[in-house]
């Protein structure tokens, strides 16, 4: 091979590889972070668990991707560690798909339908459709088909360019003597490992020996220990995913590499153990793509089946690796603990992440809404350890902003899709909100403090007037909360008319303490109290307007928040003039 031909086969290289994240990337995307969410519910038996993590790692082809999200669900808690065993067994056997299709570049024959079935007759019509999905296609999962397509396209186009440029090196005898000197089945096994190591991908790995396979001189011999050093090579991306991770997450990591060490091990000493007595003849023979691929699939299957009624004693084996360390955590940690599944790994797949910080953000606006509650319920009968669980809640609000806002903006740099743009921008809009709501539930609690430490008592019309009051507010707040959690846009509307009907209540509040004020009937001192409860009123509901809006900006990006609610206080609309009037009639002040 001249230095003509060695470029050749680096271009080769590079088009694979990329292929194979590009195709990758598609693949996560069309998926929109729903396999995930498979994978994080349905493992309730180890078989299931097994199918689960097969399936998965052949849809988007990577058995690392599959490793390091599980890696993140112990992590975070969404996963125990025994329910995890399953699905790396899984993963393993699922990324053998992808040798199985790349064996199609080594069929051979003259008849018209076999020759179809080979990758360079049909990858140029994949390519040609994926460019125009991409180039004319304007729905977003059109554009990811398209990634897919290209994505194999040019994997495939490098799969047969690297194949053609090592062709002639079946005649150089310095290769044929290295690849003879990997027939010893420890080195073979470590020079697997080592590629499988750098690239971080046993598919990509295992696809290159196939490319080397073109040349004829890769016998079985050879090829067989590398495949099963490839397979303890792809741990390598889950132990540095497990880097500065929960101990159960750590754990998750060694649990692969001693799945992979123990499998390989095992299937080497009975193999080997056998061809001593019964002399494998096949291992002299040169093998193919699809030889390399059987052999890829029958060890990873194999592996699994011996291993996986001892998937208990694998468990206990890590954690005897990583015992535990028997401190007690107090309840900061406990709170905090809650935000662990935003964890950093899965921003591999923004699809998924996205949606854990959606849910987040609506464990952040329950709790709002349960400090809200709880302080509006001081008014009318003071506890101290109600008061006190309101401050821990907006604690724990603001907890949830800080880990929330600095998560999205991580997420924010990712390659999205353009719902979930819009999701992301939403969220950072809402959670800001539900803190300043938060914050205004604890100086609800303070003007009730203030209340029950002066002995102030506010006249039995001021305790009428603020009971219609506080009723509004909660509902209010019950209805952002629900339109949020299910991002209802159809019903945020009803928000805006009963965020008036708040509006025009603070204002007949304060006139009406200045009446009562001028008849005697009140105290200034309960008077600043009183302005201050319905100056963080009114500010609740327009937190829970501007999340109503926020809703509905993000389904009809092209009106913008502020010219939507003002068109409907100019009357614009005969729908929110009807509303507001029922919501008016409801909390009607006596």
């Amino acid at each position: 091979m001249d230095f003509f031909g060695v470029l050749t086969m680096l271009g080769g290289l590079a088009l694979f590889l990329y292929g194979m994240e590009t195709m990758g990337k598609g693949l996560s995307q069309i998926s929109g972070g729903k396999l995930e969410r498979i994978l994080e519910r349905l493992t309730s038996s180890p078989l299931k668990a097994v199918l689960l993590g097969a399936g998965v790692t052949a849809v988007i082809q990577s058995s690392s991707a599959t490793t390091v999200m599980v890696v993140g669900f112990v992590n975070s808690g969404i996963m125990k560690l025994t329910q995890a065993v399953g699905i790396i067994m899984g993963a393993n056997i699922g990324t053998t798909i992808t040798s199985w299709i790349l064996s199609l570049s080594g069929i051979e024959s003259s008849n018209f339908f076999l020759r179809l079935l080979k990758p360079s007759s049909f990858s140029p019509a994949l390519a040609l459709a994926g460019v125009c999905l991409l180039m004319f296609a304007r729905r977003e999962k059109q554009k990811d088909l398209g990634t897919i397509l290209v994505g194999f396209a040019i994997l495939m186009t490098g799969m047969d360019t690297m194949s053609g440029a090592v062709k002639p090196l079946a005649d150089v005898p310095e290769f044929t003597g290295i690849l003879t000197m990997f027939s010893n089945p420890v080195l073979g096994m470590l020079s697997g490992a080592a590629l499988t190591a750098v690239i971080q991908s046993s598919s990509a790995s295992v696809g290159i020996l196939q490319a080397l396979c073109a040349t004829g001189a890769v016998s079985f011999g050879a090829a067989v220990p590398i495949i099963l050093g490839q397979n303890i090579g792809t741990c390598v991306t889950a132990m540095l995913s497990g880097i500065g991770a929960h101990r159960n997450a750590r754990r998750t990591a060694l649990l692969h590499l001693y799945f992979n060490l123990i499998g390989t091990t095992v299937f080497m000493l009975v193999f080997y153990g056998l061809h001593a007595f019964l002399q494998f003849d096949f291992l002299n023979e040169p093998v193919n793509a699809a030889g390399i691929a059987a052999v890829h699939s029958a060890f990873n299957v194999a592996a699994t089946v011996v291993l996986l009624p001892f998937s208990g004693v694998l468990v206990k084996l890590v954690c005897l690796t990583i015992p535990d360390s028997g401190k007690k955590n107090g309840q900061k940690q406990e709170d905090m603990r809650e935000l662990a599944y935003l964890d950093v790994r899965f921003l591999d797949t923004p699809g998924y992440a996205v949606e854990q910080c959606r849910m987040a953000a609506v464990k952040m606006a329950g709790l709002s809404r349960e400090a809200l509650i709880r302080a509006a319920g001081l008014l009318t009968d003071y506890q101290k350890e109600q008061a006190e669980e309101v401050e821990r809640l907006e604690e724990l609000v603001d907890r949830y902003e800080d880990g929330l806002g600095n998560y999205l903006v991580k997420l924010g740099s990712r390659d999205l899709s353009e719902r979930d743009s819009h999701t992301i921008s939403m969220i950072l809009h809402c959670i800001g909100d539900f803190e300043r709501i938060s914050d205004h539930a604890v100086n609800i609690m303070e003007a009730a403090q203030e209340l029950q430490q002066k002995k102030l008592v506010f006249s039995r019309k001021a305790r009428e007037e603020l009971e219609i009051f506080t009723k509004a507010l909660l509902e209010i707040m019950d209805r952002s909360v629900d339109v949020f959690e299910r991002e209802d846009c159809s019903s945020a509307v009803c928000i805006e008319p009963l965020e008036e009907t708040i509006d025009v209540l603070s204002r007949k509040l304060r006139k009406r303490h200045v009446e009562r004020l001028r008849a005697g009937e009140c105290t200034i001192e309960l008077g600043f109290v009183l302005s201050d409860l319905i100056t963080d009123y009114e500010r609740i509901s327009d937190h829970c307007s501007n999340v109503a809006i926020a809703l509905i900006q993000s389904e009809a990006k092209e009106q913008e928040a502020h010219e939507y609610a003002a068109g409907l206080h100019r009357g614009e609309d005969p729908w929110f003039q009807k509303e507001y009037e029922a919501y008016r009639e409801r909390y009607r002040l006596p």
